[in-house]
């Protein structure tokens, strides 16, 4: 596969990782496709592998979203700012420490944007919380399985 193909699939999944924070775009299903993508462009083990990992994880990631309580983040007062603090928290968090570090990056990215719209510390922890109760968990396991998947497809990118 050439370069100008391989910067096409990340950009398809960069755009499936703006897509899980946007209601109503299926993020994490454009991250899996563009790992099909690669995986059918250039076949071998290792893609196949990652292939199949990545569906896992998704059909993880979605098992443990219908255990937790429905988005209703707009409800709470969630603004697009906000998601795109959490987003980036989350995506620094992951480069930062490397998988784990999108956990709390995410939390931060929330906190951060909240406390930069309210001013107040204390405000911003009670928004922060309301949000990750109203939802942002959800949103939490749908990125972290997409950086997960970005995380092995990267790996094998450069290993191969």
């Amino acid at each position: 596969m050439g370069v100008w193909e391989l910067l096409l699939v990340a950009v398809v999944m960069l755009l499936g990782l703006c897509g899980v924070l946007v209601p109503g775009v299926p993020g994490p299903w454009l991250v899996w496709a563009a790992v099909l993508w690669w995986a059918l462009q250039d076949p071998n083990g290792l893609a196949w592998a990652i292939l199949v990992g990545s569906s896992v994880v998704l059909l993880a990631a979605q098992a443990v979203r219908w255990q937790l309580p429905a988005r209703r983040l707009r409800a709470s007062g969630a603004t697009r700012r906000m998601a795109v603090f959490a987003g980036a928290g989350a995506l620094l968090g992951f480069c930062v420490i490397p998988v784990i570090g999108a956990l709390p990056g995410f939390v931060a990215g929330i906190y951060t944007g909240e406390r930069l719209r309210l001013g107040r510390h204390g405000e911003a922890v009670t928004a922060t919380r309301t949000a990750m109760r109203n939802g942002g968990t959800s949103v939490l396991a749908e990125l972290f399985a997409c950086l997960l998947i970005l995380g092995a497809w990267l790996g094998a990118v450069l290993w191969g």
